[in-house]
C-alpha cells in the first residue's frame, strides 16, 4: 500500500517486514511462515555477499528453497548488499523473488538496472546508505517502486539506530508523496514510533 499527501482524506497506512536473519536459520520455512501468522505484512531478505559488505548470508538457490516452502503468498523484498547486483537480477526472479533493492553505490547504471529489474517481473527497490545523499536517490524515484534508506550502516545486525537519517524520508514523502519508503536497521519497539512520524511505509524489524 502506498502512503498519500497529508491533504488527501485517505488514510496513512504503514508496514510491516521481518528481517528474516532474525530468525533461528535452522527453521527458516517454519519461521516465515510463523513471521506472516503474526501479522507481518511481507518478508524482507538481506543479501549479502562478502564484498560490498563484509557479512555473507544467502543466494537465490535459498530463495527458492524458500519460495516453494512456504508458497506463493508471502511477499519478498530482496534487499541486494551485493556489489554486482545486475548478476543476480534473473536468477532472483526465477527463484520467486518479488521485489529486487539495490544500492545506488553498488552500480554506474541505475537507470539500466531498474529497467532490467522491471523487465524481469519484479519491483523496484533503491536503497541508500547512511553516508550517501537523498538527492543521489531523487532522479530514479519516479521510476521505482520502493526507496530505502538505512537507518544503520548495511552489513551487521544488532546496531543502534540512527535517529539522524530522518530527514531523509522527510524529504522523499514530501518531494515523493505517493513513494513507498521503507526504513531498515535499528527498528524495534523504542525506534519504531520515530519511523511512523516521518511516514516511513514499511519497516524491516
Amino acid at each position: 500500500m502506498r502512503t498519500v499527501p497529508a491533504a488527501t482524506s485517505m488514510a496513512y497506512s504503514a508496514k510491516i517486514g521481518p528481517s528474516i536473519l532474525s530468525s533461528d536459520l535452522s527453521r527458516l520455512g517454519s519461521e516465515c511462515v510463523r513471521m506472516m501468522g503474526c501479522g507481518a505484512d511481507y518478508l524482507h531478505l538481506d543479501v549479502m555477499d562478502g564484498h560490498f559488505v563484509p557479512n555473507l548470508t544467502f543466494g537465490h538457490p535459498m530463495v527458492e528453497c524458500l519460495r516453494k516452502s512456504v508458497g506463493q503468498d508471502p511477499f519478498f523484498d530482496m534487499h541486494m548488499m551485493v556489489s554486482r547486483p545486475e548478476q543476480w537480477v534473473k536468477p532472483m526472479a526465477a527463484a520467486g523473488a518479488n521485489q529486487y533493492t539495490f544500492h545506488i553505490e553498488s552500480t554506474t547504471n541505475p537507470g539500466n538496472l531498474i529497467k532490467e529489474i522491471k523487465e524481469s517481473g519484479m519491483k523496484v527497490g533503491l536503497a541508500i546508505k547512511p553516508g550517501t545523499t537523498v538527492e543521489e536517490l531523487a532522479p530514479w524515484a519516479n521510476q521505482i517502486d520502493m526507496a530505502l534508506v538505512m537507518t544503520v550502516e548495511p552489513g551487521f545486525g544488532g546496531q543502534k539506530f540512527m535517529d539522524d537519517m530522518m530527514p531523509k524520508v522527510s524529504w522523499l514523502r514530501s518531494q515523493f508523496p505517493s513513494l513507498d519508503i521503507e526504513v531498515d536497521g535499528g527498528v524495534g519497539p523504542d525506534t519504531i514510533h520515530k519511523c511512523a512520524e516521518v511516514r516511513a511505509i514499511s519497516t524491516p524489524i
